[in-house]
């Protein structure tokens, strides 16, 4: 069951996918928005040039009501997830990466994926902060024809907010793709 803060979460991403997807990231009304999302965490606006997924992510985990002590407000995703990942490791916060062989995601978690041909995997991710990569917020957890799936929300997905559907197993973990096995990285479990 989720908590109220992945609801939350899951909600505030639910609502701007719905207000925003389909606006280019350089139409007036998405560019103001993508400049929300940098001044929302104290971070200078360096243009919609700038891969601004990471922030989408980070300024939706803040307005959820997460605080800078619990979750590492970052442009960069490896950054965060490197952070949840210590976190696991020590068994202290309220953000926990573990690899997605290891866990079911579920409303309000974040899952990490690679880009441009990248095969980081999660001890890569555990050992790293800065590497590029994608992530987006969990809000939907459902079952269809294909079986078991996770609904996503994330930022920057082809210049916009964009959805994303993610099989899973019939246990429920990410299943990679034959196509791309190393596409999954990292499932950040939310506990707040």
């Amino acid at each position: 069951m989720a908590t109220s803060f992945e609801r939350k979460l899951a909600s505030l991403a639910e609502a701007e996918f719905d207000q925003f997807h389909g606006f280019h990231e350089t139409t007036p009304k998405m560019a103001a928005r993508i400049k929300g999302y940098w001044t929302s965490l104290g971070l200078h606006f360096p243009g919609v040039g700038t891969p601004w997924s990471a922030v989408f992510v980070s300024s939706f985990v803040k307005r959820a009501g997460a605080s800078a002590s619990e979750f590492k407000f970052s442009p960069r995703h490896s950054e965060f997830v490197h952070r949840a990942i210590a976190n696991m490791k020590s068994g202290t916060g309220v953000f926990h990466g573990h690899p997605v062989s290891a866990y079911a995601p579920h409303i309000g978690d974040i899952i990490q994926n690679n880009r441009n041909g990248n095969t980081f995997d999660f001890n890569f991710a555990a050992g790293n902060m800065a590497y590029e990569s994608h992530s987006a917020i969990v809000v939907e957890e459902g079952t269809d024809g294909n079986g078991r799936y996770v609904r996503t929300v994330g930022g920057n997905e082809a210049d916009t907010v964009g959805e994303r559907v993610v099989r899973l197993t019939s246990s429920g973990l990410i299943k990679q793709p034959a196509a791309d096995p190393s596409r999954f990285i990292c499932v950040i479990e939310t506990l707040k």
